[in-house]
């Protein structure tokens, strides 16, 4: 049986023993604790391993991040935010997490309260960085791997090479580790749904959660793609967004199937290259950077996650504390490609900053699958619509002019 329908299975099977059996709880809560436990253990190796051979990846294409890999990390960048903004708006217009009472959690509000912009700014830079790695406080970490990942290149050929292949290691054992892990997640996710069907309000309140927080990352995820894409590209580009997306059927139809952007990207180069027109060049650099760092569905769903698991959690939070969560949101996204479970396990590592119990988790994994297929599919979309953004930018003539 497949990762995804053992997942599935551990769901029903969880708010079926929560609902009848809520006793049962005391004897698997340490199933739930075990696998947070091994997910917190993850959070430090993986997002700085991931962050720093992104960033030296960029370097490697040979463009060094001048001005074509600047301008095409940037346009990555900005649609990955308007993403984030979107399910931020949404999820505050609809509010999913209020559905259901979790339980307030004093200890969160109290942190929360303490935050000031000072106290943020101030987090970013550690005192010691062992002291930041040890004690799994991640912002730091996120900003030592990028001064790493932009230093390597700077170097010495003999230590660049010797780096390079030390992070790339790293990360691919990080990876192993985690493919195991993930092996684990049914029993996890069984007991982490147990424990909140057999302890809170009870199935249709936490049923109307996950429908509501459904409807929000799709509605976000419809709107990021059918109103600010296609606005970009009409009036930013000059470009036919209707002819486009039309070019684009067949990556985005085996995207969405498959679940998988780096699958998809023969397809994505042919349809970019040969339908739109886009030089070989810039359809080289682009896509498969966009397949590392641009993960605009991911990025909306891992925003809209936590914020309506603090909602859940009667956790208020103010627009500072929500800005966190977007800022952190998209550097996890853009160190979080070819990760298992990716999204799993940023929604872990963004929970661990705001400070958030883990445990929230089972709100939302349950659904993952459908989102899945659907954030794939936007991440791709959003690559090819940026390679379109730096062809047009580079005074290319393509077949979908306006």
């Amino acid at each position: 049986m497949k990762l995804h329908w053992q997942i599935l299975t551990a769901l029903i099977l969880g708010i079926v023993c929560g609902i009848l059996t809520p006793g049962i709880n005391p004897y698997t809560a340490w199933m739930g604790e075990l696998f947070m436990n091994l997910l917190s253990m993850l959070m430090v190796p993986i997002i700085f391993f991931s962050i720093v051979t992104s960033i030296t990846g960029i370097y490697d294409s040979g463009y060094q991040l001048k001005r074509l890999g600047i301008k095409t990390v940037g346009y990555y960048i900005v649609t990955m935010v308007i993403a984030i903004f979107t399910g931020l708006f949404l999820v505050n217009l609809i509010q999913p997490g209020h559905a259901v009472d979790m339980g307030s959690n004093t200890v969160v509000q109290a942190n929360f309260e303490q935050s000031s912009v000072k106290d943020i700014v101030m987090g970013f830079v550690p005192k010691n960085i062992f002291e930041a790695f040890s004690k799994n406080n991640t912002i730091p970490v996120i900003l030592i791997a990028f001064l790493i990942g932009l230093s390597i290149p700077k170097i010495s050929s003999e230590g660049k090479q010797a780096l390079n292949g030390f992070f790339k290691g790293g990360l691919e054992i990080t990876l192993c580790i985690t493919q195991l892990i993930i092996r684990l997640s049914p029993i996890g996710i069984f007991a982490i749904v147990v424990k909140q069907f057999g302890t809170n309000t009870g199935f249709p309140a936490l049923l109307q959660v996950m429908l509501l927080y459904v409807l929000t990352v799709l509605a976000g995820l419809f709107i990021h793609t059918f109103v600010w894409l296609p606005l970009i590209l009409r009036f930013g580009f000059h470009v036919n967004p209707v002819k486009h997306l039309k070019n684009m059927t067949t990556p985005l139809l085996t995207a969405f199937s498959t679940a998988s952007s780096g699958a998809t990207i023969p397809l994505t180069l042919y349809a970019v290259q040969r339908k739109n027109g886009v030089s070989s060049g810039i359809c080289n650099f682009t896509i498969p950077l966009g397949a590392t760092i641009n993960m605009n569905g991911t990025a909306l769903l891992e925003c809209v996650a936590v914020i309506c698991i603090a909602q859940a959690y009667g956790v208020e939070l103010s627009i500072l504390q929500q800005m966190l969560i977007v800022v952190t949101s998209l550097l996890c996204a853009i160190g979080s490609a070819g990760i298992p479970m990716a999204a799993l396990v940023m929604m872990a590592l963004i929970l661990n900053v705001v400070g958030l119990p883990l445990e929230g988790i089972g709100l939302v994994v349950g659904v993952d699958r459908i989102l899945d297929m659907a954030r794939t599919a936007i991440n791709v979309y959003g690559d090819t619509c940026v390679a379109v953004m730096v062809a047009k930018s580079e005074g290319e003539r393509l077949t979908i002019d306006q």
